[in-house]
């Protein structure tokens, strides 16, 4: 069973990873990965929470960073190790295949922690801005997916290590969402 899931999410990383090639996508994608790109966003979203939500603000912008640092912790230093897993990247079986777009890194590869965290987050921006800004949703769900797409993309992630990241990162925005509507002042 565990072999035919393996091969299965080969087949598909080669499918996304060779299969979708073109140079818009090696454009695009890995701009896509990369943490500089969004800093704008990032820097609107603390801006924004403390115009908006004046103090309350602090507290979005703290639980946002405990929600990251929950994501990346269970996510890299917990799992990852344990199941120890090589990047497709870094796969001497794949080593014909692979088309490097961006460098592979030695880090393990599941689950994917760009997958986690960016779930996480936008998971738990729904949550907080759902209510005022409808479009929060499918903006915050496409944000998390074409960045944990792009790591399949790139060839530094196998399409399962993202879909688990996915999983896990909306877990963990959920879990964070319901402590911040819990303790989140009544302002």
């Amino acid at each position: 069973m565990i072999e035919s899931l393996q091969q299965f999410d080969v087949e598909l990383f080669l499918k996304i990873h060779r299969g979708l090639a073109n140079p818009f996508f090696d454009w695009l994608l890995p701009l896509m990965r990369n943490r500089y790109f969004w800093a704008p966003l990032y820097l609107f979203i603390i801006i924004f929470s403390f115009i908006e939500y004046k103090k309350k603000g602090w507290y979005i912008i703290g639980m946002l960073l405990v929600t990251f640092a929950i994501g990346d912790m269970v996510a890299s230093r917990l799992i990852k190790p344990a199941v120890a897993r090589i990047r497709p990247c870094n796969e001497i079986t794949l080593a014909n295949d692979i088309i490097h777009r961006v460098p592979c890194g030695s880090g393990y590869s599941f689950p994917s922690a760009h997958a986690t965290n960016h779930f996480a987050i936008a998971v738990f921006l729904i949550f907080v801005f759902y209510d005022r800004w409808k479009p929060v949703l499918p903006i915050g769900l496409f944000w998390a997916f074409i960045i944990s797409f792009s790591q399949i993309y790139v060839g530094v992630h196998y399409p399962i290590d993202t879909m688990v990241g996915a999983i896990l990162g909306t877990l963990i925005g959920l879990l964070t969402s319901k402590i911040y509507k819990k303790l989140q002042p009544q302002l």
